[in-house]
């Protein structure tokens, strides 16, 4: 440094372009990244219905019911069509999937809540509700006995 100040024959600066450009990134990634409401996973297949609840999701395991297929945690697990007509009360490939999702879940092992473990339905709002009844008979049956039922926030103006 000494020899660049006596052949320039000034004082260099710090150039702090990059150390800014590197901060510019780093606040635009905090500021998308810390959002507090948490949010269900979206899809197009699934149109749900409107509430004016209050209460934000909770991170818990999800059950989409589209058009066609029943799918936990990203797994096709049942077609709607054969779900239907089953006269079981109880779908048992979700039976199984459920008990096996419990068997690997960390937090359904150590905690005893005495309202069991809690599962969200996202269901299309065009699903019969003999369907979304089966799927909570099977959800209790698997001791997910706090279920919660997605829905769109709705506001007080569109009531």
């Amino acid at each position: 440094m000494d020899a660049t100040h006596r052949r320039l024959g000034r004082n260099t600066g710090l150039n702090l372009v990059s150390l800014m450009d590197i901060f510019t990134i780093l606040v635009f990634f905090l500021l998308v990244s810390s959002t507090d409401a948490e949010s269900l996973p979206s899809t197009k297949s699934i149109k749900l219905p409107e509430s004016v609840a209050q209460q934000k999701p909770k991170e818990t395991l999800i059950i989409m019911v589209t058009n066609t297929d029943i799918v936990v945690q990203g797994h096709k697990i049942e077609t709607i069509t054969s779900a239907i007509k089953s006269d079981d009360v109880i779908i048992a490939s979700l039976k199984d999937e459920l008990e096996h999702q419990a068997s690997r879940s960390e937090t359904a092992k150590t905690v005893n809540s005495p309202l069991g473990k809690e599962i969200t339905v996202m269901s299309d709002k065009n699903i019969p509700y003999k369907l979304i009844k089966k799927i909570m008979m099977t959800c209790v049956s698997s001791k997910y006995t706090n279920i919660s039922l997605a829905v769109l926030h709705k506001t007080k103006d569109k009531v």
